[in-house]
C-alpha cells in the first residue's frame, strides 16, 4: 500500500474510531504511530513518538493555556463574576425578554474571563436560569438562551480554541485575538435579536418583570462588576498595546485574579486548591488532545495526503464560496459527533494547506473554524453545552425543548457565518491595523 493509500486509511480509521467512541487522543495517537510504524519501521516510529510529544509540549505559547484557566476558575470560584449577571439584569430589564438578554451580557463579559465555552454555560446557567424560571420565563427559553450564550467563550478572547489554532497555523495569536472582537461583538447581537423579536412576538415567552430601578441601584449594579472588567482591561489592554505578548499575558491575568480576589477578600485556600485542581484537570485533557493531533498531522504530512488534497482542489479550480462551503459542511457534521477542539485538530491537518495554497488568510480561516464549532456546542445530538445547562437544571427542563431553543440561536450563527464570508474584511480589518 502506497504512502497516499496509508494516509487516506488513517482518516478513515480515526473517524471510525471515533465514531465508535474511542477517545479521541487515543484514535489519533494509535492511528499516527502504527501509519509510522507502516511507512517507516519499528526504530523511526518509536523514535517520533518519543520527539513529537515532547517538541509540541514544549512549546513556549502553550503555557498560555493553564494560566488564562487558571484566571477563569478564579474568577469562578471566589465569585468575581457574580455581580455579571445583576448588572446586566438592572440596565437590560425594560427590554422583551430582558434576563434572557442581560444572559447574553453577561456571558460575553464572563467570556472575556474564562476562555471556555463550557465554563461560561455552567458559570452563567447556575446564576440566570434560576432567576429566569423563578421570573416566570419559558424553560425551554431560559436554558437555550444560556446554552447559546456559553459558545461566545470560544469566541470572544482569550479564547483556549484561538490559542491551539494559533500554535498548529503558525498566526500570531494577539491577531486572532482581535479578529475575534467584531465576530463576538456580531454574535452578542444577533443572540440579542433573536430573543427581543420571539419575546416581542410572544411575550408569554417572558413576562415583563414589574419593577422599579432607580438610577443608584444601576450604578451601584455597574461597581460590582469592577473585579472583571479590571482584568479585561488589564490584561487586554496590555495585550493589544504591545506591552506584554499573549503568553504573559496569561500569567498576568492569573495574578492579577488572585490579587483581585484578595482585595475582595473572598481568596481563601480552598477555592485556591479547586481551581488549581480543575485547572490541571483541564490543562491535561487539551494537551494530550493536542498531542495526539500533532502525531496525526505528522503522519498525514509523512503520507503526502495533504499536498495531495492541495494539488487536488488547485486543479479542480474550486471556488471561494465552494471551499469554504465545503468546509463548514464538514465542520458541522462534525459537530455532530465531536467535541470543539477534537474537531479543529482533526480537520486542521488536512484543510490548513488547502487554504494555504489558495492564498485565504488563514487568520480569517481561523475565526470561521472557531465560529463553527461553536455551532457544533449546541448542535445535537451531542450538543455539550446542551448537557451542561441540562445538568443544572435536572429534570425542571426536559432536554429536547433545550435543542427545540437553541435551534433560533443556530439561525442567528448562520446569519452571522454568512457575514464572514460574505465580508471577510470584518475579521480582517482590525488585525490588519497593526500592520
Amino acid at each position: 500500500m502506497s504512502f497516499f493509500a496509508t494516509g487516506i486509511s488513517g482518516i478513515i480509521l480515526v473517524i471510525v474510531l471515533v465514531l465508535i467512541r474511542v477517545p479521541i487522543a487515543v484514535a489519533l495517537g494509535l492511528v499516527s504511530f502504527g501509519g509510522f510504524w507502516y511507512m517507516l519501521g519499528s526504530i523511526p516510529a518509536w523514535g517520533l513518538l518519543t520527539a513529537i510529544p515532547y517538541d509540541f509540549a514544549a512549546h513556549w505559547t502553550l503555557s498560555s493555556i493553564p494560566m488564562f484557566l487558571l484566571m477563569g476558575y478564579i474568577c469562578y470560584q471566589t465569585e468575581l463574576t457574580k455581580g455579571i449577571f445583576r448588572a446586566a439584569r438592572v440596565w437590560l430589564s425594560w427590554m422583551p425578554g430582558g434576563l434572557a438578554v442581560a444572559s447574553i451580557g453577561g456571558a460575553a463579559l464572563f467570556s472575556a474571563a474564562s476562555g471556555s465555552s463550557l465554563a461560561t454555560a455552567a458559570a452563567m446557567g447556575r446564576i440566570a436560569v434560576p432567576e429566569m424560571l423563578q421570573r416566570k420565563y419559558d424553560p425551554g427559553l431560559s436554558a437555550s438562551v444560556v446554552a447559546a450564550a456559553g459558545t461566545m467563550g470560544s469566541l470572544i478572547p482569550p479564547s483556549i480554541i484561538l490559542i491551539i489554532y494559533g500554535i498548529f497555523a503558525e498566526v500570531a495569536i494577539s491577531k486572532l485575538f482581535l479578529a475575534a472582537i467584531v465576530p463576538g461583538l456580531l454574535t452578542m447581537v444577533g443572540y440579542t435579536v433573536v430573543i427581543v423579536i420571539r419575546c416581542t412576538l410572544n411575550p408569554s415567552l417572558a413576562p415583563t418583570i414589574d419593577e422599579t430601578i432607580t438610577t443608584r441601584e444601576r450604578i451601584e449594579a455597574l461597581g460590582e462588576t469592577w473585579p472583571v472588567l479590571a482584568l479585561v482591561a488589564g490584561v487586554f489592554g496590555g495585550l493589544f498595546t504591545g506591552v506584554f505578548t499573549p503568553t504573559e499575558a496569561g500569567a498576568v491575568g492569573a495574578a492579577m485574579s488572585f490579587v483581585v480576589a484578595a482585595a475582595r477578600k473572598t481568596l481563601n485556600w480552598k477555592v485556591t486548591k479547586v481551581a488549581l485542581i480543575d485547572t490541571a484537570k483541564t490543562t491535561a485533557a487539551i494537551f494530550i488532545i493536542a498531542v495526539g493531533a500533532n502525531l496525526f498531522t505528522r503522519f498525514l504530512a509523512i503520507s503526502g495526503v495533504p499536498s495531495a488534497m492541495s494539488s487536488a482542489v488547485i486543479e479542480m479550480g474550486a471556488s471561494y464560496l465552494i471551499l469554504v462551503l465545503g468546509t463548514a459542511i464538514i465542520f458541522l457534521l462534525l459537530g455532530m459527533i465531536l467535541d470543539p477542539l477534537g474537531i479543529m485538530l482533526l480537520t486542521l491537518p488536512i484543510l490548513l494547506p488547502i487554504f494555504e495554497a489558495q492564498h485565504i488568510s488563514l487568520i480569517w480561516f481561523g475565526l470561521l473554524a472557531t465560529k463553527l464549532v461553536e455551532m457544533g456546542l449546541i448542535t445535537p445530538p451531542v450538543g455539550l453545552n446542551v448537557f451542561v445547562i441540562k445538568g443544572i437544571v435536572g429534570n425542571s427542563v426536559p432536554i429536547s425543548a433545550i435543542f427545540k431553543g437553541v435551534l433560533w440561536f443556530l439561525l442567528s450563527d448562520v446569519v452571522v457565518l454568512a457575514i464572514m464570508i460574505a465580508f471577510p474584511q470584518v475579521v480582517l480589518y482590525l488585525p490588519g491595523l497593526g500592520g
